[in-house]
């Protein structure tokens, strides 16, 4: 990690009201290689119900190639509503990481919090790439679950011994106003303060009541002396590598079992796949895998 730099390709950055805020009490925001840092003085009380937002952003496409969930399409929708006289505009398929939903690993001086809520168990429903609980452990699907052989991959066996990757319960059900009709199942409402191209948004309070691990103010509305840190982790794409002759164009073979792909290096001493956007091998419009090419 002391090399690692996640601001070539992912932005984050509070919003205006965040930025307000934070600069009415008095704390200081520091960008990061390895995320963000809010520092307050040591006598500042901060209030237990201000929220604290901040916007995340894709700066470079290779995000989407080496990242599982990045498939879904975020697409915009605008509703007019008629007895408020307003348009509401929803994104879908946005992340919302939160301490009041995330999820802790381990305790005690080991205990790690994570943005991200529990997982679930999985659905019919369920699209390539969701991130489930089975018999305790996590799966990764590697097909859509609505086709006549699904397919999936264990991640590992215990779920808890693993990061609370971001997943699919992260993007949260969208709540419109009374008489606002077919909007999006989940989402998120953009505002003047949230723009069109979130990606997703950190979402914090000062308290957690469940867990205090995840409040950042103590009994006097002061920033703990021993800050939380709080975890997002992305799971990195998997897909089928297919082997394709460079001369011929023809088929040599196709690995049985999907590979992780990455941005540095590769799985094993097996050659990297071509760089770009993976193919998804489709039955009619549900995706029955997804593949690499590696041309040899």
């Amino acid at each position: 990690m002391q090399t690692y730099d996640r601001r070539p390709f992912l932005a984050v950055a509070p919003t205006a009201a965040t930025a307000k805020a934070l600069q009415a009490l008095n704390c200081v925001y520091k960008d990061t290689a390895l995320g963000l840092i809010v520092m307050a003085p040591s006598f500042q009380v901060i209030p237990a119900d201000m929220l604290f937002e901040f916007i995340v952003t894709i700066t470079h496409a290779d995000f989407f190639n080496y990242t599982a969930l990045t498939l879904s399409p975020q697409k915009i929708y605008e509703f007019y509503h008629q007895a408020e006289d307003k348009t509401y505009r929803y994104k879908t398929n946005i992340f919302v990481l939160s301490n009041l939903t995330g999820a802790s690993r381990a305790a005690g001086t080991n205990k790690t919090l994570f943005l991200s809520a529990l997982y679930s168990a999985g659905s019919d429903a369920d699209k390539v790439e969701y991130l489930v609980l089975s018999d305790g452990g996590l799966m990764q699907l590697t097909s859509d679950s609505d086709i006549t052989d699904p397919i999936s991959q264990q991640l590992n066996a215990d779920a808890t011994v693993l990061p609370v990757f971001v997943h699919q319960d992260d993007v949260p059900a969208i709540v419109p106003p009374p008489g606002l009709v077919e909007t999006p199942e989940r989402g998120l409402l953009l505002t003047s303060d949230i723009p069109d191209d979130v990606f997703a948004l950190i979402r914090l309070l000062p308290i957690r009541a469940d867990d205090n691990d995840f409040s950042f103010i103590d009994d006097n509305g002061i920033a703990k002396e021993h800050h939380p840190i709080f975890q997002v982790r992305f799971k990195n794409r998997s897909t089928f590598w297919r082997y394709i002759n460079k001369n011929t164009r023809t088929v040599n073979s196709t690995e049985p079992d999907p590979l992780p792909l990455t941005y540095f290096g590769n799985a094993g001493s097996k050659q990297k796949p071509s760089e770009g956007l993976v193919k998804a091998e489709k039955s009619g419009t549900k995706i029955t895998r997804l593949l690499s090419e590696i041309f040899i």
